[in-house]
């Protein structure tokens, strides 16, 4: 089917992503409660979470490594005592085709850690029941404001290191 340029249709690009591999690269968990013997009063749990990501290209062409980084703090908001530390890095091998290069630090750290938050929220929920609390299900993480905050941040400090004086 022709325009009516007269020019045939673009095809867009395929893009090919396939998920090669995927594990627990680093996890840790520290039950406060349990070693300091905490007790007393009601709990009242402040669960922070902090979330960072970083991809790497591999060896082999069109292979990447893409690093999910989870810290997951419980406090008691009653007395400001820690009551767990979670510390999980979660990785993921990727074949990536057909993205153009200026798509591509987007695509690897928004798209792919999309596809292995459900195995880190598991993760997650499972360490927390094991290690004696109600098992923890983290929110959805949105990576595409995680991203735009990332690049943000990236152009303030660019822009103040710019501005001063040498």
């Amino acid at each position: 089917m022709a325009e009516e340029n007269g020019a045939a249709p673009q095809a867009a690009p395929q893009i090919k992503m396939q998920v090669l591999a995927q594990f627990v690269r680093d996890l840790s968990f520290e039950n406060m409660v349990a070693q300091k013997g905490l007790v007393g009063g009601e709990v009242q749990p402040d669960i922070q979470v902090a979330v960072s990501l970083d991809a790497r290209k591999r060896a082999t062409e069109g292979h990447f490594e893409v690093i999910t980084k989870f810290k997951i703090t419980s406090k008691n908001k009653a007395t400001g005592d820690t009551l767990f530390l979670l510390e999980l890095d979660y990785s993921g091998v990727f074949l990536v085709e057909g993205v153009a290069d200026d798509q591509l630090h987007p695509f690897l750290l928004i798209e792919c850690p999309r596809l292995l938050f459900p195995f880190v929220r598991r993760i997650i929920s499972d360490v927390t029941r094991d290690g004696g609390f109600p098992p923890l299900n983290v929110d959805t993480v949105d990576f595409l404001a995680l991203y735009r905050q990332e690049i943000a941040r990236r152009a303030q400090a660019q822009a103040a290191a710019a501005a001063v004086p040498n």
